[in-house]
C-alpha cells in the first residue's frame, strides 16, 4: 500500500532534543488550528519551496519545528522588520510574518505599521488572543475593556490603560496595503473562512501584489482560565463585539495600482556621481593580510575623519575596506570611535573587536580598548593620557605628542592629522605614504586650502623625532 506523502508540516518535531508528533500549544489554543491552516495553504498551493516564514517571540516561537519551509527567527516585535529584509533580498519568495498581539501590537507596532505604510511585499498573519499568552497572561494592547488578566485582576480600565488597539482599523488608514481582513477560529464555520483568508494572503504574496495583513481572533483557554468550549464562546461572543470580523480592504485585483520604481543599479549610481568622483574598484590581493584599526577619543577630536582618511587611502590602493562609526548622542564632547578594516580580499564584517592598531586620543578611549589589541599590534596614544593600564604582552606602545604638536603649529584642531603622521611614520597601516597624504587632502575637498595646509603639517609632524 502506498503511503501518503507528508506535506506542509514535518512528520515529527525535534523539540527540546525529543522527536514528538504533537505541538507545544495548550489544548484548545487557536495557534494549533492556525498553524495547520497555514501549512495546508502553503502545501496545497505548491509554495513550500518559495516560502520564508518569519517566526516571532511568543506562543508562535516554535513554528520552525512545525512548518516544512524556510524560516527566520526574529527578536521580539521585529518580525515585520526581518520580513522586510527577507522580501527585499528575495523578491521571488513568498514571505510571511507570523505575530501575536503582544509582539505586533506593543513592542513591534511601529515596525509593523511602517512596513504596512511602505507597502512591503510580505504577508502578516496576526494572531489576536487579547493577552500575552506565553509569559503568563498579562494585559496586551488588545485586551478587552473589563477583561481580567494577571496585570488587570479587576478588569482592564480604559481610564488607566487605554482602550483596546484595533490593528486592522488603524492599518486601514494607510494607502499602501492591498489586503486587510479579520477572521476567527472559534468554530468550524469561522475556521473555514479563516482558511480562505489565509490562502488569500499566500496568493497575494505569490503574485507579488503587495502588503497584506490578516488578523485572526484566537481563544486562549489557559490564560482565559476557561474550558475549551467557554474560551471559544468568549472569542466568538465577546472578542468579536470589540473586533468585528470582515474584509476591510481587498485591492488585490486592482490592476491599476502603481508599480515600484526600478531599484537603482550600480551603473546608475556611478553615473549619478561620475562628475564628482571616480571610485576605483577593489582588487583581490592574497599577499595583503587583513588589518584592523580602532580610532577612539572624544567627539570633536576628529577620530571619525581620521578613520575615514585611512579607509580612503586603502581605497586608493584598490584594497577592500570598510569604515564603521560609533558615537554617543553628544555631537561634541561625548565618546566617539570608529573601526576600519583593510584587506586584500572581501571583508565579512565591519566590526573590530581585536584591533591590530589602536589610536587613542584620550584616557577613556585608551583604557576601554587597550586590552583588546592583538599580540604584535600597536597602540598609539596621545602623550597627555596617563598610562595607568599597560597593554598586553607583545603589544607595542607609542606615546605621541599629537595634541601638543597641533598647538605648537597653531592649529589645535589638527591633532588627528598629527596622529595620521604617527601612523605614517611608524608604518602602521601597510599603505603607501603618498596615498595617506592624498586621502588627507581629499578630506578637505570643500576647503582645498586646508587640505594643503594639513599635508604640510603632516610632513612636519612626521619629521619630528
Amino acid at each position: 500500500m502506498a503511503t501518503v506523502e507528508q506535506k506542509g508540516m514535518y512528520k515529527v518535531f525535534p523539540r527540546s532534543g525529543k522527536k514528538v508528533s504533537f505541538t507545544h500549544y495548550c489544548p484548545g489554543c487557536g495557534h494549533g488550528i492556525i498553524n495547520k491552516l497555514i501549512a495546508e495553504a502553503c502545501a496545497e498551493m505548491g509554495l513550500q519551496d518559495r516560502t520564508i516564514f518569519v517566526d516571532p517571540v511568543g506562543c508562535g516561537v516554535f513554528t520552525y519545528y512545525y512548518w516544512d519551509a524556510a524560516h527566520i527567527s526574529a527578536a521580539h516585535g521585529r518580525a515585520s522588520a526581518a520580513a522586510t529584509g527577507a522580501c527585499r533580498a528575495r523578491p521571488d519568495a513568498v514571505t510571511i510574518a507570523y505575530q501575536g498581539d503582544g509582539d505586533l501590537g506593543a513592542i513591534g507596532f511601529n515596525n509593523a505599521f511602517q512596513a504596512a505604510s511602505r507597502g512591503e511585499k510580505f504577508g502578516c498573519i496576526f494572531v489576536n488572543n487579547s493577552l500575552y499568552g506565553m509569559t503568563g497572561g498579562q494585559m496586551a494592547p488588545t485586551t478587552l475593556d473589563g477583561e481580567k488578566t494577571t496585570t488587570t485582576p479587576f478588569g482592564r480600565d480604559p481610564a488607566l490603560t487605554g482602550w483596546p488597539l484595533h490593528v486592522c482599523e488603524v492599518f486601514n488608514q494607510l494607502k499602501a496595503p492591498v489586503y486587510i481582513a479579520r477572521v476567527s477560529v472559534a468554530d468550524t464555520r469561522r475556521i473555514m473562512q479563516a482558511k480562505q483568508a489565509i490562502r488569500k494572503v499566500f496568493e497575494i504574496q505569490r503574485d507579488g501584489k503587495g502588503y497584506a495583513i490578516l488578523e485572526i481572533l484566537s481563544p486562549c483557554p489557559t490564560n482565559f482560565k476557561m474550558s475549551v468550549e467557554k474560551a471559544a464562546d468568549f472569542c466568538a461572543n465577546e472578542m468579536e463585539k470589540e473586533f468585528p470580523l470582515g474584509v476591510f480592504r481587498d485591492e488585490s485585483k486592482d490592476a491599476g495600482r502603481p508599480e515600484s520604481r526600478p531599484v537603482p543599479t550600480a551603473a546608475s549610481c556611478a553615473e549619478l556621481f561620475a562628475e564628482k568622483t571616480v571610485i576605483p574598484a577593489a582588487e583581490d590581493d592574497p599577499s595583503f593580510g587583513e588589518k584592523r584599526f580602532k580610532f577612539a577619543g572624544y567627539g570633536g577630536q576628529g577620530v571619525l575623519s581620521l578613520g575615514l582618511t585611512v579607509a580612503e587611502a586603502a581605497r586608493l590602493e584598490r584594497r577592500h575596506t570598510l569604515w564603521f562609526p560609533s558615537y554617543g548622542p553628544e555631537q561634541r564632547g561625548g565618546s566617539a570611535n570608529c573601526s576600519v578594516v583593510v584587506s586584500g580580499k572581501a571583508i565579512g564584517s565591519p566590526t573590530v573587536e581585536h584591533p591590530d592598531v589602536l589610536v587613542a586620543m584620550n584616557q577613556p578611549a585608551y583604557e576601554r580598548f587597550v586590552g583588546d589589541v592583538v599580540k604584535g599590534g600597536t597602540v598609539i596614544v596621545d602623550e597627555t593620557v596617563p598610562v595607568n593600564v599597560q597593554p598586553s604582552e607583545g603589544v607595542n606602545l607609542v606615546r605621541w605628542p599629537a595634541i601638543r604638536m597641533a598647538e605648537e603649529f597653531g592649529v589645535p584642531k589638527a591633532a588627528n592629522t598629527m596622529m595620521l603622521a604617527a601612523l605614517k611614520k611608524f608604518g602602521c597601516t601597510g599603505l603607501k605614504g603618498e596615498n595617506l597624504e592624498s586621502a588627507l587632502v581629499a578630506s578637505f575637498k570643500k576647503k582645498p586650502e586646508l587640505g594643503e595646509k594639513n599635508r604640510e603639517l603632516l610632513r612636519q609632524a612626521e619629521s619630528r623625532s
